[in-house]
């Protein structure tokens, strides 16, 4: 006769209602790779299946931003240059404020630029960012990590059958115990893992990646050092959509870790990359939902399409919590004039935050709604969080209104002085750009055209706009 073992029934004191876990969760060593071919394809557009299985809401209480743009953010570009790193790592830690929203940075430690950086931002003695480091998990990366004497450092545990069979030539149980070996040789030092889940999107969550996870939470009891968990979004497919089926379901993916792998709050981090455009949502995501760490790239800076951009969770944060906790966002004005000046890195006119044209108008009729107030057509304040006035671009349809926008914010005019649609200055230069358009150009002005145009129109007119320092073009 079969003999059953029930489980415990348990009280959860946060939701205060009686439990029992049905479930447990064993390794799955299955002999050929699951690919999830039904949703992959490949040879058509990736489906997105549901099931209906509803998540709740979890958010922890705090929640913070992690950066990767000296590792993830340098593995599609030019590397930088050390003292390149340096100065945008002090600008991580001035942005990050004081209550240390940027919570930790990772480095790679191969070359000796990127060593010799590692150490020139370890020898700031800020708390935050912390300064970590990624490795595979090889014994010999891990020397590197030991050599330097870092506190924390991420290993690449890849976790779908994609990488484990196709990649890696090995068995689901040979790469966990592979990557138990790497994990045990770190905490054997006193070094915190921080174990990356490469293409967890991808991955059998309840047959490779929870009873992965829960050995590690049992190692994290032996040594009482803690160990993150890192769910990689390696390749986009997440989407945060109820009731989509795991192992693209962002919420299912940050249940299953929480809840059945018993990973706290503040061990989970998001890791996206942008593939169909859904990195941001889907940070934001991973936080409503358990999460307590995301990470990000200045710029969204990395591989292929990039990572979630960290301007953009910074704007997340203070959506979602209220407040910017000490953040201190004019910061990401000097990284973008930073990055396009001294490193030579063009950022996209359009991005949203940084980009050149981000708060620029070209419509007439919006033109003459910022002129009225500009709320109606900017997102917020961005002259008082980004230094960022907002701007109206001069073309064939910008109008009276428009012009006169322009010069009072490239002025920096004051409210009482402040030029309207009425205004001859305003008017002559008009006539000047109407014949420019009826001569058959098609491209905005640029202002240099239009301060040469208005000072002849000043002259002629003998009115002087110069009492406020203009505003930097």
């Amino acid at each position: 006769m079969t003999e059953f073992t029930n489980r415990p029934v348990t009280m959860n004191e946060k939701k205060n209602l009686l439990e029992i876990e049905e479930h447990m969760y064993i390794l799955d060593d299955v002999k050929k790779p699951n690919v999830f071919r039904n949703m992959f394809p490949y040879s058509e557009v990736p489906k997105i299946p549901f099931n209906d299985r509803i998540v709740p809401h979890d958010m922890p209480k705090d929640i913070w931003i992690t950066d990767t743009t000296f590792r993830d953010g340098q593995q599609s570009r030019a590397p930088y240059s050390t003292e390149q790193i340096v100065k945008i790592y002090d600008c991580l830690h001035r942005l990050g404020g004081e209550n240390g929203m940027i919570r930790a940075s990772e480095f790679f430690l191969y070359s000796k630029k990127d060593r010799d950086a590692v150490y020139e931002c370890m020898s700031r003695g800020y708390r935050f960012p912390e300064v970590t480091s990624w490795i595979r998990a090889s014994k010999e990366d891990f020397g590197l990590v030991k050599e330097i004497g870092m506190k924390e450092t991420g290993i690449l545990v890849s976790c779908s059958d994609y990488h484990i069979f196709m990649k890696l030539k090995m068995t689901r149980r040979q790469a966990m115990e592979h990557y138990l070996s790497v994990i045990r040789d770190c905490l054997e030092e006193g070094i915190s893992p921080r174990c990356h889940l490469e293409d967890i999107t991808r991955a059998d969550i309840y047959g490779y990646v929870v009873p992965f996870c829960l050995e590690l939470m049992k190692l994290m009891k032996e040594y009482r050092i803690p160990i993150k968990v890192r769910a990689c979004d390696t390749m986009g497919y997440g989407v945060n959509y109820a009731g989509a089926v795991i192992p693209r379901s962002v919420q299912g993916i940050i249940y299953a870790l929480h809840t059945h792998a018993g990973v706290p709050h503040e061990l989970l981090e998001w890791h996206g990359h942008n593939d169909f455009y859904k990195a941001v949502v889907n940070s934001s995501t991973a936080w409503l939902y358990g999460c307590s760490g995301v990470n990000t790239s200045l710029f969204g800076i990395g591989e292929r399409t990039g990572n979630t951009p960290l301007e953009a969770m910074v704007f997340e944060y203070a959506q979602l919590k209220g407040t910017l906790n000490g953040m201190d966002t004019r910061v990401i004005t000097e990284l973008a004039e930073y990055y396009e000046k001294e490193i030579g890195y063009r950022i996209p006119p359009r991005t949203p935050f940084v980009g050149k044209n981000f708060n620029v108008t070209r419509a007439g009729i919006h033109a003459d709604g910022l002129l009225k107030n500009e709320e109606i057509y900017n997102i917020f304040d961005t002259e008082k969080f980004l230094n960022r006035p907002v701007l109206c671009a001069v073309s064939n349809t910008s109008g009276l209104a428009g012009i006169a926008h322009w010069i009072n914010t490239y002025f920096r005019i004051p409210e009482e002085r402040k030029l309207d649609k009425g205004c001859d200055l305003v008017h002559e230069v008009k006539k000047w750009v109407d014949e420019e358009y009826a001569g058959g150009r098609v491209t905005v002005l640029t202002d240099g055209e239009l301060l040469r145009v208005i000072d002849d129109a000043c002259e002629r007119l003998g009115v002087s706009l110069v009492e406020e320092k203009p505003a930097e073009s």
